[in-house]
């Protein structure tokens, strides 16, 4: 089971390719699934709206 799912988020993954709504889980505080996750988790996240860029970080720091 996952620590986190955030679902139906539009997923930006940095390749260039067009965003694409996905779900994320992530254990242990590492991307451990990217697509539809059919198990559950401890906390769950509607991400319905929300871009989601994983890895992303503030480049002005």
């Amino acid at each position: 089971m996952a620590d986190l799912i955030i679902r139906g988020a539009s997923l930006v993954d940095g390749t260039g390719a067009e965003p694409r709504i996905a779900d994320v889980a992530v254990t242990d505080g590492r991307i451990t699934e990217i697509g539809t996750v059919n198990e559950g988790a401890d906390r769950e996240v509607d991400g319905a709206g929300l871009m989601l860029a994983p890895g992303f970080i503030d480049p002005h720091t």
